[in-house]
């Protein structure tokens, strides 16, 4: 399994020549190579041949991709993760689609993991295959109360077979942070199942939303792309202040980046 190599637990993108193509026409060059990444973890997971080790290697290649088109990346707090023993719960803020495919390689390596995903993702042509294969967690995102019961009984069977979830709670991605629809799924289950919370804020807007897809949107390397990951949480009694402290981690996080934009 391939893995991204850290100093003192953080990852900066080395200074590369970009290719004239490629930095005239990001976006072109970085979706078709992504394309051919996604067609070809489609077809092995079709044939039972897209493991843990294909899917972070999958991963890494994206990050490649995006890197090979100018888009710088960020990434602190990685041995907050390594300190946890057994499974946990990653959660943090919903921005693009390079979170989803870019996340399994900074945590695979380290943590079995899968996702909680909505449901109309395992039914996607070509993309479909790939998720399913990963034995996700679904919900619904329209059924609250269908949907806890989804995450409390899926979310606890994989923690207990030593599966971590990565955990949106936004649901939908947004560009721009809204704690008030940061629901507490991802805290309840964490709480049941008596496992630690990493926190993880991310600024992943480099990958913008397309139309009518919004996974092939306009790739913006002017904009680095970041993950800071925090100290683990261990969830008391309801949670309420767990919650509150992992949006206080992420608005931090957000403001600070802002400010150096």
């Amino acid at each position: 399994m391939q893995s991204l190599q850290y100093v003192d637990g953080e990852y900066h993108t080395p200074a590369r020549r970009v290719f004239w193509f490629a930095r005239t026409f990001p976006s072109l060059v970085f979706h078709a190579r992504y394309a051919l990444i996604v067609f070809r973890s489609s077809w092995q997971a079709m044939r039972g041949k897209y493991g843990d080790e294909a899917w972070s290697d999958s991963s890494l290649a994206v990050l490649r991709a995006l890197e090979s088109v100018g888009v710088e990346f960020e990434i602190t707090g990685i041995d907050y993760l390594r300190e946890v023993e057994g499974p946990c719960l990653v959660i943090g803020n919903h921005m693009s689609s390079l979170e989803t495919m870019v996340l399994p390689c900074l945590v695979q390596p380290i943590k079995k993991v899968t996702f909680v995903v909505k449901q109309s993702l395992l039914t996607y042509p070509v993309f479909g295959h790939v998720m399913r294969s990963r034995d996700p967690v679904a919900v619904t995102q329209t059924d609250p109360r269908r949907d806890l019961k989804s995450m409390l009984e899926g979310g606890l069977d994989r923690l207990r077979r030593g599966i971590s979830l990565i955990v949106f709670p936004e649901g939908a991605r947004a560009t721009k942070f809204n704690p008030q629809r940061f629901n507490t799924i991802g805290v309840k289950l964490a709480s049941r199942a008596g496992v630690p919370i990493v926190p993880v804020a991310l600024r992943t807007d480099a990958w913008g939303a397309g139309n009518p897809s919004a996974d092939f949107g306009r790739i913006d390397p002017k904009r680095k792309v970041r993950f800071a990951f925090g100290p683990a949480i261990q969830v008391t009694g309801r949670g309420t202040v767990e919650q509150e402290a992992i949006i206080q981690f992420l608005e931090h996080h957000l403001a600070k980046w802002d400010s150096t934009t």
